[in-house]
C-alpha cells in the first residue's frame, strides 16, 4: 500500500499568519531593545565608577556575551519549567533578549565613558559641576558619539536573534515561516521572503545610523 501526501500550497490566510509573525517580531525586538538598552546604560555606568560593581557583574556579563543565545533560551526555559514557573513566550523572550542586550550594551557604554579624556572631566569639576552634572553634560554626550555605531550593530544583531525565540514557543516571523514551509513545502519562496523582511528592517536602521553618525562627528 502506498501513501501520498497532498502538497497544500499557499493561501490568502497564510498572509495574515505571516503578518502576525511580523508584528510579533517587531514587538519582541522593540521591547528587548528598550529594556536592554536602559538596563545596559545603568550597568555600564556602574561598572565604570565602581570596582565592586565591576567585579560582581563580571560573571553576568561574561556568561551572556559568551554563551550562544539559543543555548541560553533553551536552558533558561528548561530551568524555569523544572522550578514550576510558567510565563508567556513573549515575556520570556523579552527577558532573555533584554538580558543579553543589557550585557553587551553595558560594555559599549563603559567603553564610551572611558574614552572621554580625563582632562574634560577635571575641567568640568573645576567649573563647579558635581558628579552627575559632569556625567550628563560632559561625559555622556561625548560617550554617545563613541558608542552609537557599536550600539546600532547590537540592535541589528538583536533583531536577527529574535528569530531564536521560536525555540520557546513564540510565534515570530521566522517560526511562522517554518510552520508554513512544513505545510506547503514552498521552501525557497518563504525563505526568500524571510530574508527580504529582515533586510527591509535592518538596512534602513543601518543607513540612518550612518547619517546620524555623520552629523554628530566633531
Amino acid at each position: 500500500m502506498q501513501f501520498s501526501f497532498a502538497n497544500q500550497g499557499l493561501v490568502w490566510s497564510d498572509a495574515y499568519f505571516l503578518a502576525e509573525g511580523i508584528l510579533n517580531t517587531v514587538r519582541l525586538a522593540a521591547a528587548a531593545t528598550v529594556v536592554g538598552t536602559l538596563a545596559g546604560i545603568v550597568l555600564g555606568w556602574l561598572r565604570t565608577v565602581s570596582l565592586i560593581a565591576r567585579i560582581v557583574t563580571a560573571p553576568y556579563i561574561d556568561i551572556l556575551r559568551s554563551v550562544p543565545m539559543i543555548i541560553q533560551l533553551i536552558l533558561a526555559n528548561s530551568f524555569l519549567s523544572i522550578l514550576g514557573f510558567s510565563t508567556s513566550p513573549f515575556w520570556f523572550g523579552t527577558v532573555a533578549l533584554s538580558a543579553w542586550m543589557s550585557a553587551v550594551t553595558a560594555e559599549v557604554v563603559r567603553a564610551g565613558l572611558l574614552s572621554v579624556p580625563v582632562q574634560y572631566r577635571r575641567s568640568a569639576r573645576s567649573l563647579g559641576m558635581n558628579g552627575f552634572q559632569e556625567l550628563f553634560y560632559i561625559s555622556m554626550p561625548l560617550a554617545f558619539r563613541t558608542a552609537l555605531t557599536p550600539w546600532i550593530g547590537l540592535v541589528l544583531s538583536l533583531i536577527k536573534d529574535s528569530a531564536l525565540a521560536g525555540v520557546v514557543g513564540y510565534i515570530e516571523y521566522m517560526r511562522s515561516t517554518q510552520i508554513l514551509i512544513t505545510r506547503t513545502h514552498e521552501t525557497w519562496l518563504l525563505l526568500m521572503g524571510a530574508g527580504l523582511f529582515y533586510f527591509i528592517i535592518c538596512y534602513p536602521v543601518s543607513r540612518y545610523s550612518r547619517r546620524l553618525e555623520g552629523r554628530i562627528v566633531v
